[in-house]
């Protein structure tokens, strides 16, 4: 379905309901510059580096996309979604049936859930959704559940610290959200309701929790202006 839901006033803060659920492909296709570039980079990198059988699990997986294109590419992996919006999983699950594919979904708070033995941890635009006291916390245990030479996979819309470049680039990123079909309505009433939802970070600050962490190292393997999508190497 196409995305129009801010197309009417906004009643309340932003929300992964089942509006947002039955529309979510297409909002994070238009929303997010080259979405489908990135996560195809993320599922290369992760079919050409992990070990037969690894063990992946995509932290607020939402629809399961990025979990179907990995097992479309290596049936061999463990792939598990954990996502707290009931809707979300209702749509993957209906994805995943009609593929056919092994994917197991679990209905969770990703705060509260139990990660171990992981050798890879994805996050695709979900940590900027966590509050700032606790990121830092979460990125610990993340660390903490990978296996030698795990790899944590993180994608985050981002924030400047030069206020000039910072203005240029919201404006740049409104014309890109509006050839692709929203209004400035509609983008305005978004940006009201992400208000205090979505708060990002700078890239230094997004590199910062992982190395903070204990990752030796982390890598931007793909960005565009204010989007970016991280690697960080245990």
């Amino acid at each position: 379905m196409r995305d129009e839901i801010f197309k009417e006033p906004i009643k309340k803060q932003f929300e992964f309901d089942a509006a947002v659920a039955s529309v979510f492909d297409d909002m994070i296709n238009r929303s997010v510059p080259h979405y489908d570039i990135a996560q195809g980079l993320i599922v290369e990198f992760l079919v050409k580096t992990l070990k037969e059988q690894a063990c992946v699990i995509d932290l607020g997986c939402s629809t399961a996309s990025t979990l179907l294109r990995l097992y479309e590419a290596r049936n061999d992996l463990n792939l598990r979604g954990i996502d707290n919006a009931a809707a979300m999983l209702e749509n993957a699950n209906a994805k995943i049936r009609a593929y056919g594919a092994n994917i197991s979904l679990e209905l969770a708070d990703i705060l509260e859930c139990e990660l171990k033995s992981q050798d890879a941890v994805l996050m695709n635009y979900t940590l900027q959704f966590i509050r700032p006291i606790k990121r830092q916390e979460f990125v610990d245990k993340i660390y903490e559940s990978l296996n030698e030479n795990g790899v944590f996979v993180f994608s985050e819309k981002m924030i400047f610290e030069d206020k000039t470049l910072s203005k240029n680039i919201i404006e740049i990123y409104e014309n890109y959200k509006l050839k692709q079909g929203y209004s400035r309505y509609e983008i305005a009433q978004k940006r009201e309701a992400l208000e205090n939802v979505l708060i990002p970070y700078t890239e230094a600050e997004n590199k910062e929790l992982a190395l903070n962490a204990g990752f030796k190292s982390v890598e931007c393997l793909f960005r565009w202006a204010n989007f970016a999508t991280f690697i960080a190497f245990k």
